[in-house]
């Protein structure tokens, strides 16, 4: 039996959990096809880490035995999603890359935060 987050899903789903899945799994692949020098390993390193951290925090919310639990990983997602987009921030402003990909990372990254930023407060104000 597969978990629901790694269930192959539309292009652009609206399951947050599927949504982080798929932006992991992207960030994967930009960072395994892009070509750069050993010094700056540990900034793809960093970006790997934060990236794939948002959609396993979400993970965790769900098995949260009381909403406080679930705020509090819903919360490091999202200093998670913020961090990726520092990374690939960097990585566009200081690093030979494939500037298209990092604009769709940024973009999905923002996204992402927002979507969990929103959840966050409706969960706290409900």
């Amino acid at each position: 039996m597969e978990s629901e987050y790694l269930l192959e899903e539309p292009a652009k789903t609206y399951n947050i959990k599927h949504r982080a899945f798929e932006f992991s799994k992207d960030v994967l692949s930009f960072v395994l096809s892009t070509k750069f020098e050993k010094i700056v390993y540990s900034i793809f390193d960093q970006l790997v880490r934060s990236a794939t951290s948002i959609g396993a925090n979400l993970v965790e919310a769900k098995a949260g035995a009381t909403k406080r639990d679930f705020l509090n990983f819903y919360i490091i997602a999202l200093k998670s999603a913020n961090e990726t987009k520092y990374w690939l921030c960097l990585i566009r402003d200081s690093i030979q890359s494939d500037k298209n990909k990092v604009a769709d990372l940024l973009q999905e990254a923002d996204e992402l935060s927002k979507i969990i930023a929103s959840i966050i407060i409706s969960v706290k104000q409900g």
